[in-house]
């Protein structure tokens, strides 16, 4: 069962849906509304190097540009 996020263009929320099945309807949960996008999600990749070091981000406040940049995962 996913957990996928999406946005709901009538309140202009983001919410994040577990959805059961791909024929599952979803709604957004705070005004009601069926007509949702999903978002694009960046997986967490699991930490390979066993020092307790992550990926490489950008600084906080930094993005890449693009539009809704979640702050630098992306590089």
């Amino acid at each position: 069962m996913p957990l996928y996020e999406y946005e709901c263009a009538e309140c202009e929320s983001n919410v994040e849906l577990l959805v059961r099945s791909q024929d599952e309807q979803v709604e957004c949960p705070k005004c009601g509304n069926k007509k949702l996008t999903r978002l694009m999600s960046a997986p967490a990749a699991p930490n390979m190097k066993g020092n307790g070091s992550s990926l490489p981000v950008a600084a906080r406040g930094e993005s890449c540009g693009a539009p809704r940049c979640c702050g630098g995962i992306c590089n």
